[in-house]
């Protein structure tokens, strides 16, 4: 698991890698955040910073599922590395995951503004099946697969070399800041114009409460919520 926080207010933030034992991957990038020093911690120096911290852990085998060992499987025999969630078969004369539009992904994002306009951005995910061992995808990289400050928080979910190519979540922010764009204006041009086509969604918020949720994937689960009970789900 990876994961990533940031504060948009502060700009403070925290990003994790390369976990097997941690239960809830955000949490451990939160203290990252507020305990040390530093960004970003991975693999075993993560997994160590975890044991100090006393957040809770089990053994890795406690992650592994039939449905998990399947999809690892198929992904081994088709000789290519999938999106999370994909349960069929890819043939190996088929394109690449996400390439036809299509996109079921197992990326966790949140993002969320206060009263006093304050906002905030978190994203987690297992990344890829059958990846390479020591692959980090877009999810913790800061500006990439998460982001926020003053302006809006975003959090982007896909193929995450592509994401991280087109620095989707802070090019969001950065067409807010230098050229004036509306939060949907700017994500919709980043959905559009810079990620290729297939590969991206993303979440994102204002500091006045503008929600915007754009893909160019066939769907993307999605929901939003306002305090005086307005709700929005999602799919396609």
């Amino acid at each position: 698991m990876e994961a990533c926080i940031m504060d948009g207010n502060t700009k403070n933030c925290g990003a994790v890698s390369g976990l097997t034992t941690v239960v809830n991957a955000i949490s451990l990038a939160r203290l990252v955040m507020e305990k040390t020093p530093h960004i970003y911690l991975a693999f075993e120096g993560a997994e160590a910073f975890a044991r100090e911290q006393g957040v809770e852990t089990m053994d890795p085998s406690h992650f592994i599922t039939p449905r998990n060992i399947e999809r690892l499987k198929q992904a081994k025999e088709a000789n290519r590395v999938q999106v999370d969630y994909n349960t069929r078969p890819i043939a190996k004369d088929e394109k690449p995951p996400g390439s036809n539009g299509d996109s079921q992904l197992g990326t966790v994002g949140c993002v969320v503004v206060d009263n006093y306009g304050h906002l905030a951005a978190a994203t987690s995910t297992g990344g890829l099946v059958n990846k390479m061992v020591g692959r980090i995808g877009d999810t913790p990289i800061i500006g990439a697969g998460t982001y926020a400050n003053k302006l809006c928080a975003v959090s982007a979910t896909g193929q995450g070399d592509a994401i991280i190519r087109a620095t989707v979540a802070r090019d969001v922010a950065a067409l807010m800041e230098y050229k004036g764009l509306s939060l949907t204006e700017a994500a919709d041009y980043v959905i559009e114009e810079s990620a290729p086509k297939g590969t991206t969604g993303l979440i994102a918020v204002s500091a006045t409460g503008e929600v915007t949720m754009p893909f160019n994937t066939t769907g993307m689960f999605r929901a939003c919520a306002t305090e005086d009970g307005h709700t929005e789900l999602a799919i396609w």
